[in-house]
């Protein structure tokens, strides 16, 4: 059974009978894939015993739950907590503390699906509902089935969390794990991440290799339907997705001609007709810059050139994807291949300067390192 908390004296005494137990499932739900702000609009915890389901536009003050998350004495468990983490630095300031995230564990164990419902049923024989899984946690009252499904996804991770420490540690891999759950704690919200940022419109796929105009054009679109998803908070992509933007800022559609002309399977009939004056003057705003007002891309710091970079890598690659193999993980896992390049310019000779190196952990360099420094010497 769950409760549902909405008044300070309820969230105060599930707080405090929390903070008496050893570890807390966490699990939050938002609203991406309906709202233009993505906050939290509910928060659930349970300790395998006892579940509640916080509901934060009843509760104006989340400070008990802010110095749960934070007391050390208590074990937090997340599933891929890197984002619940962010949001709820960002929106309530809560920072947690002592961390086990079950994705990270599964990973490290060398899991090779490490969805919570895939884990779930693996390690526990359990089957978890889909049907809620994009509803809009915004509206209320949130209906039995929702919040049926909101504790379902945070009463289970107590037990799988303890299948998952005892595999790792069968493994020898606990010690890594910890590493890894350590740094969490340091996540917090930046400004970068906020999805209607001064610089999203750069992160859109293909945007990149836009030339000025049509980069140009494609900003002022994105700027259209910005404005647009936050006057009317709903998420961007239910008013025209990223890929029809694409296309009218390739085609430097200013006219309903032009519009017409872009095939229907880049830029639907309907959203032509719906949105198309817009989309028009979007256009036309880039097509009336001067070249000097242009966007221009600044490109990353360049290397100096080292004609035996890329052989370095393929050589670190190869040595690591030996060692993932032999290990039972994804190479990408055991060391992404942006670790990899930093190994490759810092060229180590020992072991001391392969710590140096980055954001290399200690474990990669107990597992990994002396691989890593064969392949350079």
């Amino acid at each position: 059974m769950h409760s549902y908390v909405t008044t300070p004296a309820q969230l105060a005494e599930v707080a405090a009978a929390m903070r008496g137990a050893p570890l807390v499932g966490v699990d939050t739900e938002a609203a991406s894939f309906h709202r233009y702000v993505d906050r939290i609009y509910l928060v659930q915890l349970s300790t395998g015993a006892r579940t509640a389901l916080l509901d934060p536009l009843a509760l104006t003050d989340l400070s008990p739950l802010a110095e749960l998350l934070a007391d050390a004495a208590v074990e937090k468990v997340f599933h891929d907590a890197d984002y619940d983490l962010r949001v709820l630095d960002r929106d309530y300031g809560c920072r947690a503390r002592r961390l086990f995230d079950t994705r990270i564990a599964a990973q490290l164990a060398g899991e090779p699906a490490v969805g919570l419902a895939s884990l779930l049923e693996k390690y526990r024989g359990v089957t978890l509902a889909k049907a809620h899984q994009k509803a809009d946690w915004s509206l209320r009252p949130l209906t039995p089935g929702m919040l049926a499904y909101a504790a379902a996804d945070v009463e289970h991770l107590p037990a799988l969390r303890a299948a998952l420490r005892d595999r790792l540690a069968a493994l020898g891999r606990l010690s890594w794990a910890e590493e890894e759950f350590a740094r969490l704690e340091a996540l917090r919200w930046t400004r970068g991440s906020e999805a209607g940022g001064e610089e999203a419109w750069l992160r859109v796929k293909g945007v990149r290799i836009l030339p000025p105009r049509q980069l140009a054009a494609f900003r002022e679109l994105h700027r259209w339907r910005e404005e647009v998803a936050r006057r009317d908070d709903r998420a961007p992509f239910r008013i025209i997705g990223n890929e029809a933007l694409l296309a009218v800022a390739r085609a430097l559609a200013a006219t309903p001609a032009a519009l017409a002309a872009i095939p229907t399977t880049a830029l639907p009939r309907s959203l032509a007709q719906r949105h198309g004056p817009a989309l028009a003057d979007a256009v036309r705003r880039a097509l009336a810059l001067q070249e000097t007002d242009l966007p221009r891309l600044e490109r990353g710091p360049r290397w100096p050139r080292d004609p035996d970079f890329d052989a370095r890598v393929e050589r670190l690659k190869a040595a690591r994807n030996a060692a993932a193999e032999r290990l039972g993980l994804d190479p990408g896992v055991l060391c992404g291949r942006p670790l990899l390049e930093a190994v490759a310019r810092a060229r180590p000779t020992d072991g001391a300067g392969l710590a140096a190196v980055g954001e290399l952990r200690r474990w990669q360099v107990e597992v990994l390192g002396d691989a890593l420094l064969r392949v350079l010497g």
